[in-house]
């Protein structure tokens, strides 16, 4: 819904830098190769975002999107796909929101920080209570602006969530929220130290390698928050970035839940938003998660590395499409002169499969950023994965405590610091009352308002103890495992202890019901099962430590 809040500039039409969002707002075109980000976005004039798009490209969802959310202004730009309409006997909209009207008693505005698309954001000094005569930042929003009830659900689910989360350092603090005939006015602490995109300008278009490091660290920790809470952001940049003070080395705050929304861990959503070079390719094809963050926060590490976005072209459907089909750059300069555990890093976020990226706290734990006095927090993955392997059959779980003993040190730190944030007992063991005691020692408004708390019903039946070598067992996944360079080895170290522990006589028919394969399939289950013993090989091991969705990875 536009910037909360921004350095202080003069009145002008856009603050939200070079990004193109699809909301509609003013953005600068992408750069071409041989020109940085800081060229480009200094150099070039703003143009609007126009519709609609060339095919092929993900254009006739996104335009229903925008219709539904900001209103067919336009009839002739916005088509409305056949299973979307429009009805204009519709009741008048309720923008009535609830909200305290007596904005004018409680604080008096000031300058003008920013503008965007629904409004603009003032400095505001409190008149009265407890912050009397300190400064804030006010995101006024117009209600002329808000022409169709997606879009009046999106301020109220802002308001909702900026409430809801609490606690973190790096989160923009909310204050309260006014409404009268003509506005809503969100108020929230002020973060004079300007943008993070301003800070990589001011730099020269990059940041070195140190400093990336701790701006990262701060973007990862916020987030993992933000998903421990059940909260998907949405729209991670630079410019949704803000230092708190003007020593840009100081924290950073995460401003503009807008475009955030409340998600269960096996929930998937379909409506596409975000910001063009920073949109995730499942979020292109409407079914994603909070791991769309992470690809975001991969886009941002990237543009800080190397002072170019990863993905360009000179039109939105032709970003769209770089996204889906094209891999990030990293032969040309400066990326000969980067780690090789920051490009390692960049590109586990950067993977088009979902399913294989790190999580925000498993990132803090990567080689790269690897700090022993950080806080790793607690990971919502965690859960899901002990679900999944509470449920899993005993060959399965053979398969899994195998892989655990084949692991590098590199995995074993995350997995040792979500075991201790359960806080195991004396005798070193967990049970489902651990699970229960760290959500609630995480827990905001917003866990309980996406329902995350719910995820322990499924498991309710876990009545035994788990020790730290069967957590680690069950902590893993062998998707995001797969994505390592030394995953061969590690699969194939995994199978010797297989073959000792784990391994036994398997039928086909057993095989196949395992991997969920029908009998059309049984020619393939043969060539899995050893003739000379009736034993798993080494492919039918890797399957099934994949599951029935990819198997069969490693011949």
């Amino acid at each position: 819904m536009g910037q909360c809040h921004g350095k202080r500039i003069p009145p002008r039409h856009n603050v939200e830098g070079g990004a193109t969002t699809f909301s509609g707002t003013v953005h600068d075109p992408p750069p071409t190769p041989a020109r940085s980000l800081a060229d480009v976005l200094l150099t070039t004039p703003r143009r609007f975002f126009k519709l609609p798009f060339p095919p092929p490209s993900p254009a006739k969802h996104i335009k229903a999107s925008l219709a539904k959310r900001f209103g067919n202004v336009n009839p002739k730009e916005h088509t409305i796909p056949e299973d979307e309409t429009i009805d204009n006997d519709e009741q008048p909209l309720d923008k009535n929101f609830g909200y305290n009207k007596n904005f004018d008693s409680h604080y008096e505005l000031g300058m003008e920080m920013g503008r965007g698309q629904f409004g603009y954001t003032c400095v505001a000094r409190v008149r009265k209570g407890v912050l009397k005569d300190q400064e804030v930042a006010v995101k006024i929003i117009s209600k002329s602006k808000m022409v169709t009830a997606i879009s009046i659900e999106d301020i109220r689910r802002e308001v909702k969530i900026l409430k809801s989360l609490s606690g973190h350092k790096n989160l923009v603090k909310y204050f309260d929220s006014f409404e009268d005939s003509i506005n809503v006015y969100i108020v929230m602490e002020l973060c004079e130290g300007g943008e993070l995109f301003e800070s990589i300008i001011s730099r020269g278009g990059r940041i070195a390698e140190c400093h990336a490091k701790g701006i990262v660290m701060q973007i990862l920790s916020v987030v993992s928050f933000c998903h421990l809470q059940g909260v998907i952001h949405r729209d991670l940049k630079p410019e949704n970035f803000l230092f708190h003070s003007k020593d840009n080395d100081g924290d950073m705050k995460l401003i503009d839940f807008g475009l955030s929304n409340y998600v269960k861990p096996d929930e998937k959503l379909s409506d596409i938003v975000g910001s063009a070079y920073y949109v995730a390719p499942e979020v292109l094809r409407r079914s994603y998660n909070v791991e769309a963050d992470i690809w975001s926060i991969g886009v941002i590490t990237y543009v800080l590395l190397c002072g170019n976005r990863p993905f360009w072209s000179r039109t939105e459907s032709g970003i769209f499409n770089s996204i889906l089909r094209n891999n990030p750059n990293f032969d040309d300069l400066p990326w000969p002169t980067i780690s090789l555990e920051a490009i390692d890093f960049v590109k586990r976020l950067l993977n088009r499969d979902f399913k294989t990226r790190m999580t925000a706290s498993q990132a803090l734990t990567h080689p790269w950023l690897l700090n022993e006095n950080y806080h790793v927090p607690l990971d919502l993955w965690v859960f899901k994965l002990l679900k999944l392997y509470l449920h899993s059959t005993p060959l399965k779980r053979a398969a899994q405590r195998a892989l655990s003993k084949a692991l590098t040190e590199n995995e074993f730190v995350y997995l040792r610091a979500q075991f201790m944030l359960l806080e195991p007992d004396s005798e070193g063991f967990i049970g489902l009352d651990n699970l229960k005691m760290a959500l609630a020692r995480n827990a905001t408004e917003a866990m309980k308002e996406s329902k995350i708390p719910d995820i322990l019903n499924s498991i309710g039946f876990w009545r035994s103890k788990m020790n730290y070598e069967e957590f680690c067992a069950a902590a893993i996944s062998s998707w995001q495992l797969g994505t390592l360079k030394n995953w061969k080895e590690i699969a194939c170290n995994a199978f010797i202890h297989f073959e000792c522990e784990g391994n036994r006589v398997i039928s086909v028919e057993e095989l196949a019901w395992e991997l969920h394969v029908g009998k059309s399939g049984y020619i393939i289950m043969e060539e899995l099962i050893r003739s000379s013993d009736g034993k798993l090989k080494f492919r039918g091991f890797t399957a099934i430590l994949d599951g029935p969705r990819r198997r069969f990875s490693i011949g």
